[in-house]
């Protein structure tokens, strides 16, 4: 048996080839495209299930991850830098309510979560595990609790966390768009715009870009790069006191109270002129080397206890987002046809991922018409809004369950 320990840089130059890996898999395998899989978790998975299948048969490896609490507090920096309230003014109530509605879904879902882990016997933070961290958070929230929850008594948080959130993103991509297609059939909604030849060109167009000047050093990259360092150094600080009130937190949560003051404060005086397609740049980055080094650690043999009581979580947890966004969501949004697209919307992240969401959204809209109402509520809510006030959630949770 071979056993390989990998120092930092190794183990760096190791994630970058299964991120590659994984981005190449996602090109050529079309279904993990459209199911809106993330690379690095493609990769980062095959890369544990290689692991798994070589542990102490042929292989022992033991990975350098010193990086991941530093990308992790990078990330969630830059959705802090999102949380902006003259965005949420801009999208109305209609976002605001949406927004409430998310809210108070996480702790729906962590209820449904405690009540089944409970009746097995297990530990009530699989629960919340397989509840709003996992399914609403996605493998990011997820494997950034881990090791909270790991502390607080879930053993292999970190694979019950991996698990959980790939089967929601893929279920979020399968069961979204039928269930928004079966209010409009059912109801006869329709949009006031055609469909798919007159939304071919506003859906598809072309990518943002971010322009960097090589030869500047004051660039918006380098002066947003600057504005998450500081945020991560004063959120450090705002972490260490609510922490030595007893409060058990993830470090990154100082980190993102800090940068949704600074981007306020920015809105509303223009001083750091903060990017927001430059933040979203480097948030991707900094979560994409962190999911694949998070994964290629995982440990899949300690999910052998969880497997039953971890599967009737999940098929519950589909069942009701499904009740949920077909009943409530849709009528608490207007019961007309940009409901009904917000529901299959609703589903995708609620189960998975904003690109879940956009992508159920966009499905129905190139068959029926246009929803502009439903494109411009989900995708504020789910990309910027729905991780910070779900951090505070799961955080309350843990510190009750602990």
């Amino acid at each position: 048996m071979i056993a390989l320990e990998l120092d930092l840089l190794q183990t760096l130059a190791l994630a970058a080839v299964v991120y590659f890996a994984g981005i190449q898999l996602r090109k050529r395998i079309a279904w993990v495209d459209r199911l809106n899989i993330p690379a690095a978790v493609i990769g980062g998975l095959l890369f544990t299930l290689f692991v798994f299948l070589t542990h102490d048969r042929l292989l022992t490896l033991q990975l350098n991850t010193a990086m991941q609490p530093v990308l992790s507090v990078a990330f969630f920096t830059t959705i802090g830098m999102g949380a902006s309230v003259a965005l949420l003014r801009t999208g109305g109530m209609q976002v605001v309510i949406f927004l409430l509605f998310a809210t108070v879904f996480c702790f729906v879902q962590n209820f449904v979560g405690m009540a089944i882990a409970t009746a097995f016997g297990e530990n009530p933070l699989l629960g919340v595990m397989a509840g709003s961290v996992t399914l609403v958070g996605g493998p990011a929230t997820g494997l950034a609790f881990a090791p909270i929850f790991e502390q607080a008594g879930l053993a292999g948080a970190g694979a019950l966390a991996i698990s959980a959130a790939t089967v929601g993103i893929v279920f979020g991509g399968l069961v979204g768009g039928p269930a928004g297609t079966r209010l409009i059939q059912r109801y006869n909604l329709r949009s006031g715009i055609a469909p798919a030849s007159a939304l071919r060109a506003q859906l598809d167009t072309a990518p943002e870009t971010i322009v960097v000047e090589v030869d500047r050093e004051d660039t918006s990259l380098i002066r947003n790069l600057v504005i998450i360092a500081v945020a991560m150094g004063l959120g450090s600080i705002v972490s260490a006191y609510i922490q030595s009130l007893g409060v058990t937190l993830p470090a990154y949560i100082g980190a993102m109270i800090v940068a949704s003051v600074l981007r306020n404060i920015d809105d509303g005086t223009s001083w750091l002129r903060i990017d927001q397609r430059a933040m979203e740049f480097m948030g991707n980055l900094a979560l994409n080397i962190f999911l694949v080094v998070a994964l290629m650690n995982l440990k899949l043999w300690e999910l052998a206890g969880f497997a039953v009581p971890l599967f009737v979580i999940l098929a519950a947890q589909v069942l009701v987002v499904v009740v949920f966004a077909v009943t409530v969501s849709f009528r608490l949004m207007g019961r007309d046809y940009d409901s009904a697209v917000m529901a299959s919307g609703f589903i995708g992240f609620v189960l998975g991922t904003t690109a879940n969401a956009v992508a159920n959204m966009r499905a129905l809209v190139m068959r029926y018409g246009a929803a502009p109402r439903a494109f411009l509520v989900v995708p504020i809510v789910g990309a910027f809004f729905i991780d910070f006030t779900n951090a505070i959630i799961i955080t309350g949770f843990v510190n009750w369950l602990k």
